[in-house]
C-alpha cells in the first residue's frame, strides 16, 4: 500500500538496561528476531510495506540489522578468490522498503514524528512505538480512520494498572492523561492513523507527542480511539520481555497474524 509506517526506534529501554546496554529497546529479540522486526511483520500482514524507522540511541545496531538482512536470512555464496558475493533467494525475503532516519539521541516522540515528514510528503501514514506488539486487524483500523474523517486515530488498549488512561465519548476521546487512572481502563496502544497535517501540532524535538499535540487534538475533537479489546503488549521491563518470550516459544504468541 502506499501508507507508509513511522516507527518510533529511538527510546532507551531504561527499564530493560541489561538487554539495551548495547542495542536498542526494538532490536531487544523474541524468538531470535527484535521486536521491531515483530511489528513490521505485522504490518506487512496487512499489506503495509513502506516504513520510516525514527532512529535515536545507539541507531546504527538497526541499520546494520538492515544492512545485513539478506545475508543474515538468505542463502550466498562467497568467493574467496575475487571477492565477489552472489545472493540467492532473489525471490524469497521481505519486500520492505525501508528509511532509516536519524533523529537524533535526546529527540522526543513529538520531534521524531516531525522528522520523519520528510519521508512521508502529503501522505496519510500510521506509527507507532517500537516496543508493543498486537494481534490488531491494521485494515480495519484504516476503515475505523477514514470512516470518521477526523485528523488522528490511535488504538485504545486495556493495559496493566501502570499506564495512564484515556476517557471516551463513544468513539471520541474527550481526555488524555499520561498519570495512571482507573475510568474505563483504555489506554494509548499506538498504532495510530494519522493525517498529514498532523506535523503542524508538533513544534519542535522537544515536543512529546502524547502531551499538547494529542491534548490539542481532544480540544478540537480531532482524535478518535479504535478499540482493541484482544491481545496487546509493550515490552516494558524484563517480566514483559520474559511473558513474550515464553508466547512465542510456546506457539501461541497471539500476536503472529503472519
Amino acid at each position: 500500500m502506499s501508507i507508509p509506517v513511522v516507527l518510533l526506534a529511538g527510546g532507551l529501554g531504561t527499564r530493560l538496561r541489561e538487554e539495551t546496554e548495547a542495542k536498542p529497546k526494538p532490536m531487544v529479540e523474541i524468538g531470535g528476531y527484535p521486536i521491531l522486526w515483530h511489528i513490521m511483520k505485522t504490518y506487512t500482514h496487512y499489506g503495509f510495506d513502506e516504513f520510516v524507522i525514527c532512529l535515536g540511541y545507539k541507531g546504527h545496531v538497526i541499520k546494520e540489522f538492515f544492512l545485513n538482512y539478506k545475508t543474515r536470512h538468505g542463502s550466498l555464496s562467497v568467493d574467496l578468490g575475487d571477492g565477489s558475493v552472489k545472493m540467492h533467494d532473489h525471490d524469497g525475503g521481505e519486500k520492505w522498503k525501508i528509511h532509516l532516519l536519524e533523529t537524533g539521541h535526546d529527540t522526543m516522540t513529538g520531534g521524531r514524528i516531525k522528522r520523519a515528514a520528510e519521508f512521508l510528503g502529503p501522505r496519510r501514514f500510521m506509527a507507532t512505538y517500537g516496543d508493543g506488539v498486537a494481534d490488531i486487524d491494521l485494515l480495519s483500523l484504516l476503515s475505523f480512520h477514514e470512516a470518521h474523517g477526523r485528523k488522528a486515530t490511535l488504538t485504545a488498549v486495556r493495559p496493566p494498572a501502570r499506564f495512564g488512561g484515556l476517557s471516551l465519548d463513544g468513539d471520541k476521546i474527550t481526555s488524555f492523561n499520561e498519570k495512571p487512572l482507573l475510568g474505563e481502563g483504555w489506554i494509548n496502544g499506538g498504532y495510530m492513523v494519522l493525517e498529514p497535517g498532523i506535523v503542524n501540532y508538533i513544534h519542535d524535538d522537544s515536543t512529546v507527542f502524547e502531551r499538547s499535540p494529542l491534548e490539542s487534538l481532544v480540544s478540537e475533537e480531532q482524535l478518535m480511539a479504535y478499540r482493541h479489546d484482544r491481545f496487546w503488549q509493550c515490552m516494558d521491563t524484563v517480566r514483559d520481555l520474559s511473558f513474550l518470550k515464553e508466547q512465542w516459544d510456546g506457539n501461541t504468541a497471539a500476536w503472529k497474524v503472519w
